[in-house]
């Protein structure tokens, strides 16, 4: 079996269309198989279409969470609910086309345990974010200290002993690109051009996209840290120079340019002080978040379309509880 793991998060515009061109795909495939979608806490009518899919559609597993828990922690409950020998991950929105999915069976077919799926091209409406995307991308290069393929988001496959592997993981801000590339095993790559969206609106704000990208950097790079040591060595050269500056200035000019001199430096070496506070503070609230050892989501409901329970005939789907 195959399984296809989706979140969705108030995607109504677009469910259908989803699961049509998922299931085109995977009935070529020429193996049984499943497709997860993981309602991520939707306000909309999500849940609603995706039970009435499944209600046409025996491939269809439906897994409702407790509330909204992010990108994250959706993608992780669709993993631990999977039954495939195979587990594709991959968006909601359409932005991954699923007429790659064939490509990546053949090279899990040819021997990978892990495909990892690389964009040669993004279609964005927002052009914005595709220069932002291909910024992120070179400073996640420079500041890593793990080799983590680049341009290359959750779009991917891995065979049950990766799957089981990533989910005995403890850590708890995943950057799941680089979790996937850390585990190893043999590794394919394939390469693809990103879509626009298919409708409606993306749903990850500024701040979680920010989250996103210090879990990617904090995760695999010292670096950050490393940095504050040479940005205080720089300052305290800085400040050297300035007082020297300062000295020659006031023997000219008066006592006006010494204060203010003080001024700018006590204002210089607050930012650095405060910059570098910053930084720890990202560190130490991951090791908090770690020490808690909470989990990245909670599972509701999973709904699967098999024989309903006898105290529910009526239903179509039997509610499991987590």
């Amino acid at each position: 079996m195959i399984s296809v793991a989706i979140p969705v998060y108030n995607e109504e515009e677009i469910i259908h269309l989803l699961h049509q061109r998922v299931s085109t795909v995977m009935n070529g495939i020429g193996e049984d198989w499943e497709v997860v979608y993981v309602n991520d806490g939707s306000e909309d009518q999500s849940l609603k279409l995706l039970l009435d899919i499944q209600a046409t559609d025996p491939h269809v597993v439906v897994v409702d969470l407790s509330r909204n828990f992010g990108h994250v922690g959706a993608l992780t409950a669709g993993l631990q609910t999977a039954r495939g020998d195979a587990v594709i991950m991959m968006d909601g929105d359409l932005q991954d086309p699923p007429e790659v999915i064939p490509e990546m069976v053949e090279a899990w077919r040819g021997g990978a345990q892990v495909v990892t799926t690389v964009r040669r091209s993004r279609k964005e409406s927002r052009k914005h974010l595709a220069v932002l995307f291909a910024l992120w991308y070179r400073v996640l290069g420079m500041m890593s200290e793990f080799p983590i393929p680049l341009n290359s988001g959750i779009f991917g496959l891995m065979e049950r002993k990766a799957v089981d592997t990533f989910l005995s993981l403890p850590e708890v801000n995943r950057y799941l690109p680089g979790v996937r590339a850390w585990i190893g095993y043999r590794t394919a790559v394939v390469y693809y051009d990103r879509e626009d969206r298919a409708g409606g609106k993306g749903k990850l704000n500024i701040a979680s996209r920010i989250k996103y990208a210090w879990d990617a950097i904090t995760g695999y790079s010292m670096k950050p840290i490393r940095f504050m040591f040479y940005a205080g060595l720089a300052a305290m050269a800085f400040a050297a120079v300035f007082a020297a500056g300062l000295l020659a200035i006031n023997g000219m000019s008066g006592a006006a340019w010494a204060a203010y001199g003080t001024i700018a430096a006590v204002f210089f070496m607050g930012g650095v002080q405060l910059m570098c506070a910053g930084v720890l503070g990202e560190y130490i609230g991951r090791i908090y978040d770690q020490v808690r050892q909470r989990p990245l989501s909670l599972i509701n409901h999973v709904y699967r379309a098999e024989a309903a329970a006898e105290s529910e005939p009526q239903r179509d789907v039997m509610p499991i509880a987590a």
